[in-house]
């Protein structure tokens, strides 16, 4: 593709080339009314389900750790460490419920002790000084079982066992650490947080794949691109990386060690709806719950010329599921 160069006198040419370019994935999807209520997920027939490129086949997945994290907001989280055969990355599960288990995690292994499940996070309850068993909480009366091949037994007692909200969360240093005004995504993250937080149970499995997927550095040289007149659509096909190179069979194979296998998802972003469950639905998507942008429904949030052209691009150019407000 060719971009025509700007001249000095004719600054706009550069805005036409970018204006006119064609959007090459992913297709746009018609927004609906703005609204934060739960809704129903789109209807996919399972003939049309198979025609998409979506996985069929779920990686290997395999909790390394888990550590409870007391939070500056009041709830604890379980930060839940991952490893798995597709890439070298180390993604997280970050979760509200110390009775959501792991079956990696928490699958009894060879030779270990009491010690060695405590250590790693496969416990029972809360660790205090001088506790030593892991499957066993004598102040509470808890008691974890396992079958003859070490898998635990999920009982009532002590593993929860429902559907949950979740958020499946792709890695933004520049919104969640460099205080960026570009993108929602520190606030998405922020706002999930709390909703999980009030619910009492949840997961935000947090993907290591920044810049949907083209990495920080191409980001930022995206962001070079959007201050010349692109969108973040056309930013990413300027630097030959498709619209969005994110995969979600992680987040999938995530949830289903953690046996959350029916949740209400919140997004806005139809086609993650389709890529989480998979082509065989390994998850159940049973409601999906917005993300509206606090600076649409109250007096806070993001206030930037950046972020309203960015929330235009998802709208207008990948098809989330989001109307604009009228200003009047």
């Amino acid at each position: 593709m060719t971009l025509v160069q700007p001249q000095a006198e004719k600054p706009d040419h550069l805005d036409e080339a970018f204006r006119n370019m064609p959007i090459v994935s992913p297709a746009p999807t018609p927004s609906e009314p703005i609204t934060a209520s739960p809704q129903s997920p789109p209807v996919v027939l399972e003939e049309e389900r198979r025609k998409l490129p979506i996985h069929d086949k779920l990686p290997v997945v395999r909790c390394i750790a888990r550590a409870r994290i007391p939070t500056v907001q009041g709830p604890e989280i379980f930060l839940h460490l991952y490893e798995n055969d597709v890439d070298n990355k180390e993604h997280l599960a970050i979760v509200f419920g110390e009775d959501i288990r792991s079956k990696t995690l928490f699958q009894q292994r060879p030779g270990e002790s009491q010690q060695d499940r405590m250590t790693r996070g496969a416990y029972v309850g809360k660790l205090f000084p001088g506790r030593d068993a892991a499957d066993r909480d004598d102040r509470t009366g808890q008691e974890l079982h396992f079958d003859k091949d070490g898998h635990l037994i999920r009982e009532p007692e002590t593993t929860f066992d429902g559907q949950v909200m979740a958020r499946i969360h792709s890695e933004c240093y520049t919104g969640e650490t460099a205080w960026s005004a570009r993108c929602d995504c520190g606030e998405q993250f922020n706002e999930a947080g709390r909703l999980l937080g009030e619910n009492g149970h949840g997961c935000i499995v947090y993907l290591r794949q920044e810049g949907r997927g083209i990495g920080l550095g191409e980001k930022l040289k995206a962001y070079n691109l959007q201050d010349l007149g692109a969108d973040t659509v056309q930013a990413n096909l300027l630097l030959r990386h498709p619209a969005d190179g994110r995969l979600f069979l992680l987040a999938t194979a995530i949830l289903v060690d953690l046996n959350l296998l029916e949740i209400k998802l919140l997004t806005n972003n139809p086609d993650k709806i389709i890529a989480v469950e998979g082509m065989n639905r390994d998850v159940k998507v049973a409601e999906r719950v917005p993300m509206v942008p606090l600076a649409w429904r109250t007096l806070e949030g993001i206030k930037s010329k950046e972020i309203e052209g960015y929330l235009s691009a998802k709208i207008e150019r990948m098809g989330h599921l989001l109307e604009k407000p009228i200003r009047i």
